[in-house]
């Protein structure tokens, strides 16, 4: 069984690589690369919480809804509902 690693290296080339030089160093927001993925991966924690918060408010309604509330449609109908959209 591998044993969980303390880094994970990861290899960029081409246009990821500029870009990340464009984000590091005097002209950038970021001392190092390494600085710059951890700020990538929190934003990219950040947004799926947000998304996920997001689905559960919208879903709370109908969560809450009686059975009576819903309507039984077939995929045709939910087809040729879309198609007069």
């Amino acid at each position: 069984m591998p044993v969980a690693s303390d880094s994970i290296h990861v290899k960029v080339s081409g246009q990821l690589q500029d870009h990340i030089q464009q984000q590091i160093g005097d002209h950038g927001l970021y001392e190092n690369a390494s600085e710059y993925i951890r700020a990538l991966i929190r934003r990219d924690l950040q947004t799926r919480d947000e998304t996920w918060d997001m689905l559960q408010k919208e879903l709370a309604p109908a969560m809450r809804a009686d059975d009576s509330e819903f309507v039984a449609l077939s995929a045709e109908d939910v087809i040729g509902r879309n198609k007069r959209r």
